[in-house]
């Protein structure tokens, strides 16, 4: 598995916050992704702080500024590609699902290419983004409706699809004119780490920094920063009990 994972481009200790190519960041403790095959360690992961939380949630909002200006079918175009690139390492990256959340083979895969169906999907609908034209009491006016994107939005994963569910919030997000901030569970996060990996390539090639967004971090710390923070319009989670009663 160790040449996967550097196909991934994962290290043996992987920073835990990014915004961007050149934009890692991650001054946390350490996490440590283990196997629940075999018990043993994967690779680790230097978890976010308060500090680099921030500094993301800035990149973030920088970039929606720009992103949400971008012409809608545009927008489809670099989510096109994030499809393309997540064919491309369709095998390597499902069987990191499978190493490290613990399912088979053939489902790690298919989880990666419910990411790739979903980009497809987004993408058609980057070009339907329609609003209606109405009748007005006023004489010689009609009114129409327009959808705004919101902003930076906040995506919580949980470990048991580590990927899938990320992408059918981040594709459809993407093409609506929203940047995302992905907080996943803490028992995955070397194929979030892979994922941000993909999502710098194509950010970089569309001049797009601060798009597609990263911050692994503590349950309390993070999670609970980001339920909170007022900035993030929108949450979209999936968790336990206790996170759907907060």
């Amino acid at each position: 598995m160790a040449d996967r994972l550097e196909l991934l481009r994962l290290q043996p200790l992987n920073l835990g916050a990014s915004t961007g190519r050149d934009r890692w960041r991650g001054a946390g403790e350490r996490l440590d992704s283990i196997c629940p095959a075999n018990g043993e360690r994967i690779a680790s992961v230097t978890m976010a702080n308060r500090a680099d939380y921030e500094q993301v949630v800035a990149d973030s909002q920088a970039a929606f500024e720009r992103w949400r200006t971008v012409p809608a079918p545009q927008r489809g175009q670099l989510v096109r590609e994030l499809g393309n690139r997540l064919r491309e390492y369709r095998e390597p990256l499902g069987e990191l699902v499978s190493l490290e959340m613990g399912k088979i083979r053939a489902e790690g895969i298919g989880e990666v290419q419910e990411m790739i169906d979903i980009c497809d999907f987004a993408v058609g609908l980057s070009r339907q983004l329609y609003g209606l034209t109405m009748h007005s009491e006023r004489p010689g006016h009609r009114m129409y409706e327009q959808w705004h994107p919101l902003g930076p939005i906040g995506i919580i994963s949980a470990f048991n699809f580590p990927v899938a569910v990320w992408a059918w919030n981040a594709a459809l997000a993407a093409v609506c004119g929203n940047t995302m901030i992905w907080k996943p569970s803490p028992q995955t996060p070397l194929t979030a780490v892979a994922v941000q990996h993909l999502c710098n390539e194509v950010m970089a090639e569309f001049d797009q920094p601060g798009l597609f967004n990263l911050v692994i971090g503590d349950n309390r710390e993070i999670g609970e920063t980001m339920i909170a923070d007022r900035r993030l319009p929108l949450i979209s989670f999936t968790g336990s009990c206790q996170v759907g009663r907060h």
